[in-house]
């Protein structure tokens, strides 16, 4: 059974901003930006394990057309994201969170 997805308020804060920007550069861009999320939640639920460690048990998964990765832990009955931030930015931002 897929433990739930819970998305602590400051990764809330970093989907909000890319998909404003994003939607500001193109229309629509940032619907599509929201609908690759979507889909990646929907694996990081599927099978969490798939994504690999970078530090402790923080692990990442990457979208694939928007330099983004969504950082994430397990715990006994959900999957928290901590953070969803831009690849090319302070890459150490999610160790902040918890």
């Amino acid at each position: 059974m897929a433990r739930r997805l819970v998305v602590q308020p400051q990764a809330d804060l970093d989907i909000q901003a890319a998909a404003v920007w994003y939607e500001d550069q193109r229309s629509g861009l940032g619907v599509r930006f929201l609908d690759e999320l979507g889909l990646v939640f929907q694996r990081i639920e599927t099978n969490p394990r798939q994504f690999s460690r970078l530090e402790g048990e923080v692990r990442r998964a990457l979208l694939h057309h928007f330099p983004y990765g969504v950082y994430f832990i397990e715990v006994s009955e959900a999957i928290i994201v901590l953070a969803v931030l831009h690849l090319h930015r302070d890459p150490d931002v999610w160790k902040s969170r918890n």
